[in-house]
């Protein structure tokens, strides 16, 4: 006789039987919907919906204990999923465990805060331990949800588990029928701020704002909004609001400690996140976090003993700590011992360790293996960190690529013959442009120690107005922007230029000229000419091989998408020579390119010539840059502290055998790149 095995249900029918496993519940039928979700358990071992529908009908089953393993499964698989810890909950209710029932209901709704049943049953399991304060604030959260819209609370709760998409569509759909609704619109710039377009949420935040000034957390989105957009000091202006209401409160003197450093006042930083360290459990995640935060401070203003030790405090706090071990290789001159690479390669081997601090992990040990000259186990290291970033990154070159032809076709001779003497007349501003790791921070250092020259930052202000001239919710297929240029006024671009020197002010400390090197500015030349037209601008340019490399090889804290894989970086290199040559035919003269292997073969002579271009006399401290005592940012900021080697031109060359896909995607931008 044979026996017959029932059919494996196809994915296409999982989500209907998932349904038929949700009737039944409704309708009370426990017995049938274990055994169907069990039997869907088997060829779908990870799915989110089977193993929550699975533990819901074993609780209602009272199979408490089977359910609890079961939501220790999809714990393991979904450790971001609210229901799960919801669901716990409700299981230890079963059991009369209050304390592990608080604790999962307290951890479902720090994921998800739209869940009604998780607050009114937090409100009385805090009433029966005589936790009044807590009760109180469970019972406030439990009535606000009772307010809220059906649509608003399922939106908001689609968002927490991490299905933007639909929560987009439910909200929208909702303001379409509804028009303004504060939580809607706090909702939809949450899902902006998740989808990084910042602008957005920034409007919709302020036209929130405007409707319930009293909203705290509506006021504190905004301030962390701000703060995205590096509009420091309006973030300060709302902090400082919310701290006088809550003068204690860790997180808004973090986030104050936070704006004060993008204002470039380090010093204030380290004191800012230090006094909320002394108010910090020194075992938290919290406290990894601020040790990180004042390392790099100290890193910053050159305190390079207190940064390292900085560093491993965060490390002896959270010992995968993937940020804090890549800071440590990021200083450029920091060697880990054989000691540290092991419990490295432990951190990265561990299945536990997180994605993000897997990458890091990642690109430290490509760092330790380099200055050990392992180089084939470096590469393969930063090889794997770079496909893990690509991997979760949304980067698309075509849209570069499209601006770039769009630059050209628009940003023509004629078009700025037409438009001479347009702009701020200031000659204040220096910009140093080009790739990231074609060295930038370099030629900032040599012009930052010059007498008459302030060396600020990498500037957002150009990419903050190219955002606000592609208008809210943009087209990124069909941008406005640089089309947009052809329909402004004289008074439009000498408004953008007047902006632009008022905003900046603020990072400076009172020299004549100061430097912007922000390095994706070279996609905007034409704009900072309109804006702009007597600041220098300033081409750092490097051999593509180092350049490419150099970046394939750093891991950046935020942006420069395009380093993460071969194709991307030799793309994005290609298109950066392209639109420079357009640059330079259309504003002879406007512009001038430093290569840094020239820097390197005469220093004095590229000092001299960039002092020339700039219009400011030699000063011999301006040779030896590495003796100037300032503030700098960027991953070479230990590097530009110490004399020019000529040995690090070539670096790259010991990766070669590995690098010919490089090779092969730059391809005559290996020579081009001189012409």
């Amino acid at each position: 006789m044979t026996v017959m095995s029932q059919p494996v249900a196809a994915p296409a029918s999982v989500e209907l039987e998932v349904e038929r496993i949700r009737r039944l519940l409704k309708e009370r039928r426990f017995p049938q919907a274990v055994s169907a979700a069990a039997a869907l358990r088997t060829p779908y071992p990870e799915n989110r919906d089977v193993l929550y529908l699975l533990a819901l009908g074993q609780r209602q089953s009272r199979q408490i204990r089977d359910a609890l393993d079961t939501l220790a499964d999809m714990e393991r698989h979904h450790p971001g999923a609210s229901q799960l810890y919801q669901e716990r909950g409700h299981c230890y209710v079963a059991v009369k465990d209050a304390p592990h029932a608080i604790e999962a209901y307290e951890r479902a709704v720090q994921i998800n805060p739209a869940l009604p049943a998780a607050w009114s049953m937090l409100e009385g399991l805090y009433r029966m331990a005589g936790d009044e304060e807590h009760r109180r604030m469970a019972a406030a959260h439990a009535n606000k949800l009772k307010s809220m819209p059906p649509e608003v609370i399922s939106a908001t709760g689609l968002f927490c588990e991490g299905e933007l998409a639909a929560s987009e569509r439910l909200i929208r759909a909702f303001l379409l029928r509804h028009g303004d609704h504060v939580e809607a619109m706090r909702l939809l710039a949450r899902i902006g701020v998740a989808r990084d377009i910042l602008d957005d949420a920034e409007v919709l935040l302020a036209a929130a704002l405007a409707m319930a000034p009293d909203y705290i957390e509506l006021r504190r989105d905004y301030a962390c909004v701000l703060l995205d957009r590096h509009k420091h000091a309006e973030a300060i202006a709302q902090l400082d609001g919310l701290l006088k209401l809550d003068p204690k409160n860790i997180d808004y003197r973090t986030l104050r400690a936070t704006a004060t450093v993008g204002l470039g006042d380090h010093e204030g930083g380290v004191r800012g996140f230090s006094d909320v360290l002394a108010d910090t459990s020194p075992e938290s995640r919290l406290a990894a976090d601020l040790h990180l935060s004042i390392a790099h401070s100290l890193k910053t203003l050159g305190r390079r003993a207190e940064s390292i030790d900085e560093y491993k405090k965060a490390i002896e706090v959270q010992p995968n700590f993937g940020d804090a071990y890549w800071s440590l290789a990021n200083l450029k001159t920091y060697e880990f011992s054989a000691e540290e690479i092991a419990r490295l390669e432990a951190a990265e081997a561990d299945p536990s360790t997180a994605l993000i601090d897997r990458y890091h992990l990642c690109f430290a040990l490509g760092k330790a293996y380099e200055d050990r000259r392992v180089y084939e186990v470096s590469f393969r290291y930063y090889e794997r960190g770079n496909a893990l970033k690509r991997a979760e990154s949304r980067y698309r070159p075509e849209l570069l690529e499209q601006n770039t032809a769009n630059q050209k076709r628009i940003c023509t001779r004629e078009f700025f013959r037409e438009r001479d003497g347009y702009g701020a007349p200031s000659g204040e501003p220096i910009f140093i442009l080009g790739l990231p790791r074609a060295g930038s921070t370099l030629l900032e250092q040599i012009l930052a120690s010059h007498s008459q020259v302030d060396g600020t930052q990498e500037l957002a202000n150009v990419p903050r107005a190219v955002l606000d001239l592609q208008g809210y919710n943009p087209d990124l297929n069909n941008p406005r922007y640089p089309g947009c240029l052809l329909t402004m006024s004289a008074d439009d671009f000498r408004a953008l230029g007047d902006k632009y020197l008022a905003d900046t002010r603020i990072y400076r400390a009172g020299q004549p000229h100061f430097i912007d090197k922000m390095p994706n500015n070279f996609r905007h030349i034409g704009l900072i000419h309109l804006m702009l037209p007597n600041a220098k601008i300033i081409d750092a340019r490097r051999e593509p091989m180092a350049c490419c490399f150099g970046n394939l090889k750093q891991l950046f804290a935020r942006g420069q998408e395009f380093c993460y894989s071969v194709d991307d970086i030799a793309r994005y290199y290609r298109t950066y020579l392209e639109i420079m040559a357009h640059w330079e035919d259309v504003l002879p003269g406007r512009i001038l390119r430093v290569h840094y292997e020239d820097v390197v073969g005469d220093l004095e002579g590229s000092v001299r010539r960039i002092l020339d271009y700039c219009e400011l006399p030699f000063e011999e401290a301006c040779v030896e840059f590495h003796k100037t005592e300032r503030s700098v940012r960027t991953a070479s900021s230990e590097q530009v502290r110490q004399p020019l080697y000529r040995e690090g031109l070539d670096l790259w060359r010991h990766y070669e055998p590995w690098l010919g896909p490089l090779k092969d995607a730059l391809g005559d931008a290996l020579v081009s790149y001189r012409r």
